[in-house]
């Protein structure tokens, strides 16, 4: 999703921000796979805190376009990226309080 996003705001002609939330936004699914190969608990979830990271500024990115004329936003993609952030945010929780 966050892939054809951002291709919509590169034809769009939005390129500095479509750059920013690909980066930020693809971020967030290789450091959850890294955080699979985790050498320790330690490990994965610090991984996983990075993974939050990228999404909170994939969220600013995402704001910045919902908040901005001219720029197309996705509601469902907000969405999505609001199940994943409380997702995220629950297991390094949970893996916290299990350490």
């Amino acid at each position: 999703m966050i892939i054809r996003y951002a291709e919509t705001l590169e034809m769009d002609r939005k390129y500095i921000i479509a750059r920013q939330l690909l980066k930020s936004g693809t971020s967030i699914g290789a450091n959850v796979i890294e955080a699979q190969s985790a050498e320790s608990k330690a490990d994965f979830i610090h991984k996983l805190k990075i993974a939050d990271k990228e999404a909170h500024e994939t969220w600013y990115w995402m704001y910045l376009c919902q908040h901005s004329e001219g720029y197309h936003y996705d509601r469902s993609l907000a969405q999505k990226l609001d199940e994943i952030m409380r997702l995220l945010n629950a297991i390094i929780k949970t893996g916290k309080t299990n350490s």
